[in-house]
């Protein structure tokens, strides 16, 4: 089986509510995530999970707040030897604005989308005001999109999982690498999430799930699942990948 390492780059952050990663805690304190492209390596494919914002705010106390650098897509595909046409694939952990902003720019790219993540972003709820269709409408109307309806492998040593913890299309990435299996969680959360404080596994509670959930006691029970399928958990949103170079 192939082996990969993985890369993040951060493509931008959001500053907000910490309670918007860890349900029903963390409450009133501000909070600074970082938005993550993820530089899949290993094989004969440019491979990207996900494409971040496309005119991301680069500030010095955004970056002191996540202890890394903000990059512009082409910055960040440089540090690593590539522009957005070298890109071949593009596995999307839901279409969220600020997952798919630079989709456009892969001109020469299959990017691999839930068929529910295509619904939502075609026909959102209103609480679901992080769709916005026009950022994958240069894809579609290229045919570049690779509709994914059951869990499957993208190519050898890559495979997706539905999990539809923060949105109804999310999909986690399970990736082999020489110390395991990494999982990019197709959910917005941190390592916290994962690793929840004295007070709340004093609740009995193993995991916490995000603020922004689906149906809250599945996305419990999903993030379990996760938890039990990978060695290396990467939470979506976690800072200190911010200064990581590579993981696996």
């Amino acid at each position: 089986m192939a082996q990969y390492t993985i890369h993040p780059i951060v493509m931008g952050t959001k500053v907000f509510d910490k309670s918007m990663m860890t349900y029903q805690y963390g409450q009133g304190e501000q909070y600074t995530i970082p938005i993550y492209t993820w530089v899949i390596k290993g094989g004969d494919k440019n491979i990207l999970v996900d494409t971040g914002e496309m005119n991301p705010i680069r500030s010095k106390d955004r970056e002191d707040a996540i202890g890394g650098k903000i990059y512009t897509f082409e910055q960040g595909l440089e540090k690593q030897g590539l522009s957005p046409l070298d890109i071949d694939i593009v596995i999307h952990t839901h279409l969220h604005m600020d997952h798919c902003e630079n989709d456009y720019k892969c001109e020469n790219a299959r990017f691999y989308v839930h068929e529910k993540e295509l619904e939502s972003i075609h026909a959102p709820h209103p609480l679901d005001y992080r769709y916005l269709e026009d950022y994958i409408d240069d894809i579609e109307e290229n045919d570049q999109i690779e509709i994914i309806k059951e869990d499957c492998e993208i190519i050898d040593g890559i495979r997706v999982k539905h999990t539809p913890v923060h949105t109804k299309g999310g999909l986690t990435v399970f990736i082999e690498t020489q110390k395991g299996t990494a999982a990019i969680t197709g959910f917005c959360i941190i390592d916290e999430n994962y690793n929840p404080p004295p007070e709340i596994k004093g609740m009995e509670m193993d995991v916490i799930p995000p603020g922004t959930h689906v149906d809250v006691y599945k996305a419990y029970d999903i993030m379990k699942q996760v938890q039990k399928e990978a060695d290396i958990i990467i939470a979506l949103h976690e800072p200190r990948f911010a200064s990581v170079k590579s993981i696996g």
